[in-house]
């Protein structure tokens, strides 16, 4: 398989997940088969109770798009191109505005993502829980990776207002992937965001927010998308 010069390829988990989660895992081996070394960054930091999106911007660019110091304006160019990254629900959000920030992310794949998070998250936490968690500033959430309940701090909702999508217009070449049967984040959502956006490329799918019954679609819709072939 030929693969471009320089490129790199990163997955951003989703909301209270880890790298080890299943969707993780399926695209670590499917692309370790092509030869490609998907990097899998722990989103959580050990530190879940202080995550935000900006925590997850700033972890990423620092990580993987944001060149050393110290090396030459050449390296800097050599080292940091053709970067895809492919984020699932907060984790494609996340992705979503790294194509916004950083020329070096060259294309996208959005799985299930996270847009309008609170508008669709808030109301089934109802007024009088979200009240209760402003005064207190910490909510019990349970966290699919840790399996049991972690403390947010409010603070994860409160900075959301920084990142209005309106403004996610970069050029970006996207695909998104969405479950017509989605409740987390329902599949309209996605299809506002592509409606306007002649650079995304919406595929609907027959199942719910996980995907996970549809894994094998995604990655050839994937491969197609990312011109990844052996």
């Amino acid at each position: 398989m030929n693969l471009p010069n320089n490129s790199s390829y990163i997955y951003l988990h989703g909301f209270a997940s880890s790298p080890d989660s299943a969707k993780a895992k399926y695209f670590r081996a499917r692309c370790h088969s092509l030869g490609i070394d998907l990097k899998t960054p722990d989103l959580n930091q050990k530190d879940f109770s202080n995550l935000t999106l900006t925590r997850q911007l700033q972890q990423i660019e620092t990580e993987f798009l944001q060149p050393l110091s110290s090396q030459s304006p050449a390296e800097k160019l050599k080292n940091f191109d053709e970067v895809t990254i492919i984020g699932s629900s907060f984790g494609g959000l996340t992705a979503a505005w790294l194509a916004q920030r950083q020329l070096s992310v060259k294309q996208i794949v959005l799985l299930a993502p996270a847009f309008k998070f609170l508008s669709h998250w808030l109301p089934l936490l109802g007024q009088q829980q979200l009240e209760k968690w402003q005064s207190e500033n910490y909510l019990p959430v349970y966290h699919y990776g840790e399996q049991r309940y972690l403390p947010l701090s409010y603070q994860f909702v409160a900075e959301m207002a920084q990142y209005p999508e309106e403004k996610l217009m970069r050029s970006v070449p996207t695909l998104i992937m969405h479950g017509k049967h989605d409740t987390i984040i329902p599949i309209q959502a996605s299809r506002s965001f592509a409606a306007d956006r002649p650079w995304v490329q919406l595929i609907e799918l027959e199942d719910d927010h996980s995907l996970g019954n549809v894994l094998g679609e995604i990655w050839e819709a994937m491969q197609n998308f990312c011109q990844l072939k052996n």
